[in-house]
């Protein structure tokens, strides 16, 4: 299975993929989770993308393809592999699909998490109320990644609805009622 997860920031993506992947037994790449390591580890790279998650904004195309294309080539995801996070703007979906086109695989399922924008602020400002540790947990730049992630990865959801490759999942619901409804649509 190749799969990506798409979803706005608070619908519960990183969540819903830890499971799936591991149910399926395929890798979970989040590119958030290695952009974070990255800010962890304290790298030029990660004072860079530090500066760029808190403001909300989205790392640049090029480290993103670079940094997935890098992933994917390690042998764990030969069987397949679950995208969280990537592809975020037309261009990486476009790159996405030319290097499966290079590795002779396609994507088997693209699956859109959908939560109203309410909900979803709701969600973030408890996240960072629980003490998530993530310095993008707050309102404020909780609306902008919202707004970021309106203008530049809604197109990515219309690339895949127009090519008849999107399968939306209600994202409302417990953790287990979502993981149902996705697991549905896999079957």
């Amino acid at each position: 299975m190749r799969i990506v997860l798409l979803g706005p920031p608070g619908a519960g993506k990183g969540t819903q993929a830890v499971m799936l992947a591991a149910a399926n037994k395929i890798p979970h790449i989040s590119t958030g989770e290695m952009l974070r390591q990255a800010v962890q580890e304290g790298s030029a790279l990660g004072k860079q993308v530090k500066a760029v998650l808190d403001r909300g904004d989205l790392v640049s195309d090029e480290v993103m393809i670079a940094l997935l294309r890098e992933r994917m080539s390690k042998q764990d995801c030969a069987p397949g592999f679950l995208l969280d996070g990537f592809p975020r703007t037309l261009p990486q979906a476009q790159a996405l699909d030319r290097m499966l086109k290079e590795l002779s695989k396609e994507l088997t399922h693209v699956i859109e998490i959908a939560v109203p924008e309410r909900v979803l602020i709701d969600r973030i400002k408890s996240r960072g109320a629980s003490g998530s540790g993530r310095s993008d947990d707050t309102e404020e730049v909780a609306s902008k990644r919202l707004k970021v992630f309106w203008e530049l990865t809604a197109p990515v959801i219309a690339y895949y609805r127009e090519a008849k490759r999107l399968i939306e999942v209600d994202g409302l619901g417990t953790i287990e009622e979502v993981a149902s409804r996705i697991h549905a649509v896999l079957s």
